[in-house]
């Protein structure tokens, strides 16, 4: 397999802070959180594959959650350690397998709704609380594989954000996240396959703030109920306003509560 480098952003100085992002966005989604951060911290956000401007996944091989975390190794190392994963949706949960590989170099995680999807299957046989992003992703394969990148789309970020929101998405905006989403199966492959189970997170004991959406799918809050149980030093908060797309539809709140929650951690 060719070697590859991630595409990072990266500012200020301190103690590190490393940002995965959701599927069908970038690293450009913490910005925000960047600006705030950057005073006191040194904050790197990072593409994962296939997103932005890091590379394609140069394998015909599945990808898993640990493919991921190998390719922002880099980043990781870069951050130092201690550091602090911020992740969204699909990098949250690379976040999560990161903490668990190498818990030592963790000192805190802040979670917007992890999709690892693998646990509620784990849980309970269907149907169980993963149908809907199932029903939803072969729905995008389904289009996709008639060519319809946009059919695609629409069916993925509906599924996430309610129905006509890939209508009401900005007609700039849409030829990204279409092209983005043609790896909607892969993505899907990761997380719902990926063998680490929910026992494993019990014993990672590092800090964690857990932040859902009052107003998010099935699949994303069916994840939250176990790994909440799971994680032994779990802070749970809700916006009560918000979906699963939060970070981004409502990101003051949520990049209030990763700032208080990174000023209360241990030095």
């Amino acid at each position: 397999m060719a070697s590859t480098e991630p595409f990072f952003r990266e500012a200020g100085t301190g103690p590190g802070v490393v940002c995965t992002h959701s599927n069908a966005s970038t690293s450009s989604q913490w910005l925000g959180l960047m600006e705030r951060l950057g005073r006191h911290f040194h904050v790197l956000a990072v593409d994962s594959y296939g997103a932005g401007k890091s590379p394609e996944w140069p394998s015909d091989r599945v990808i898993s959650l640990r493919d991921e975390v190998a390719l922002i190794e880099p980043v990781l190392a870069k951050a130092g350690a201690p550091l602090v994963l911020v992740g969204h949706s699909y990098g949250a949960a690379v976040a999560l397998v990161a903490a668990l590989d190498r818990p030592e170099r963790v000192r805190g995680l802040a979670l917007y709704e992890p999709t690892l999807f693998s646990v509620i299957d784990a849980d309970a046989p269907g149907p169980n609380d993963a149908d809907g992003i199932r029903n939803a992703v072969a729905a995008a394969a389904a289009a996709l594989d008639a060519g319809d990148r946009a059919g695609a789309a629409e069916h993925f970020i509906d599924y996430w954000m309610g129905p006509g929101s890939w209508r009401r998405t900005p007609e700039k905006r849409q030829p990204a996240i279409a092209a983005s989403v043609a790896n909607v199966r892969r993505w899907a492959h990761a997380l719902l396959t990926e063998p680490t189970p929910l026992a494993a997170f019990r014993a990672l004991d590092v800090p964690v703030l857990y932040m859902v959406g009052r107003r998010s799918t099935a699949s994303a809050r069916g994840v939250a109920r176990l790994l909440c149980a799971a994680l032994p030093r779990v802070e749970r908060v809700e916006f009560d306003d918000a979906g699963h797309m939060g970070p981004i539809t409502h990101p003051d709140p949520v990049n209030d509560a990763i700032v208080r929650f990174l000023a209360r951690l241990p030095a």
